[in-house]
């Protein structure tokens, strides 16, 4: 079990070394190490337990960015079939920071979309990081505007550092793109399900983010602005992003709490990393739910709870 561990799970290292040497002597077939490694391995379930416990936000944020959390591509493998990737915005390109097509949930027919990121140098930069440029996003819409034509729910997987800031999306209207998703996803018939899998960063995630149903998983974040970017404007280094993590209010347990999300789904213990497969299990077993819930309301009611539901966030004071 060779797996990058985090800085703040140092604790658990040591044992998991231990536990390594004693499988492999096990398997050997010398000594019978059965006990031990029953011994270590509760161990390091109780250490994990405590470590993460009381997490900061920051601490959070580490686990959202963990390079092998699982990515859209891995939860669209894990919980549907029948997967057809579509490709293209019909304007500019194909985005690869942002996929998405049909797919059956067992016997439900949905469209997924989200962001995807790439494990590797040359698959990062493939995948442009997870950045979407605005034809990712106008991707996005053709395929929800696809999925309304044919009654079929929307999935969306949000997990980006944000929306790619480079001078050609300015160009091409990088605001636009998402400002339009957000008009357009208010008013759209079909339920939308929008699902925190990792970083929710800024216009990049809410491009994908106006739904009847806003999740995040438990070690996720969701803010305007990421903790580093956030420190380099307010004291201009990356050294208080700790404090930056903060003050944002970004886990799932502050969004929950300020209203701006409606639930959070519990990861495996150590993260979504340490056991995709009942990941996908859960969060499956979710969608279903909600689903299930959302057909019973009609076309109208869903935009109208909708756009209710995104009108009350917030508070303002007039003044006098």
């Amino acid at each position: 079990m060779s797996m990058m561990l985090l800085d703040f799970e140092k604790p658990v290292e040591e044992l998991i070394e231990q536990l390594d040497k004693a499988k492999a002597t096990h398997e050997k077939g010398k000594v019978d190490m059965s006990e031990m490694i029953a011994q270590l391995e509760s161990t390091i379930e109780s250490t994990r337990k405590s470590i993460y416990k009381d997490l900061t936000g920051w601490q959070k944020v580490q686990i959202s960015r963990h390079p092998d959390r699982p990515y859209t591509l891995d939860y669209i493998k894990g919980m549907t079939t029948d997967f057809i990737e579509l490709h293209g915005d019909r304007n500019i390109k194909d985005d690869k920071a942002m996929v998405g097509g049909f797919a059956m949930i067992d016997n439900q027919p949905v469209m997924v979309i989200g962001h995807q990121k790439g494990r590797n140098t040359k698959e990062r930069q493939y995948r442009n990081f997870g950045m979407a440029n605005p034809e990712g996003y106008r991707k996005a819409l053709r395929l929800m505007k696809l999925a309304e034509k044919f009654n079929r729910p929307v999935i969306t997987l949000i997990d980006t550092p944000g929306a790619s800031p480079g001078l050609e999306a300015e160009e091409r209207g990088q605001g636009e793109a998402i400002a339009r998703n957000l008009l357009e996803m208010a008013v759209l018939k079909v339920p939308i399900i929008c699902i925190v899998i990792g970083e929710g960063a800024s216009g990049g995630a809410l491009g994908i983010g106006v739904g009847d149903r806003v999740i995040m998983l438990e070690y996720t974040w969701y803010s305007v602005i990421s903790p580093e970017s956030c420190s380099s404007i307010l004291w201009r280094s990356w050294d208080h992003k700790e404090e930056a993590a903060e003050a944002l209010k970004l886990t799932a347990d502050d969004m929950k709490e300020n209203g701006l999300v409606d639930k959070i789904i519990k990861e495996p213990l150590g993260g979504a990393h340490n056991d995709p497969e009942t990941m996908f299990k859960t969060l499956k077993g979710e969608i279903k739910k909600l689903i299930k819930d959302l057909k019973e309301h009609s076309p109208e009611e869903l935009i109208e709870q909708r756009i209710e539901k995104f009108s009350k966030m917030g508070a303002y004071k007039e003044s006098e």
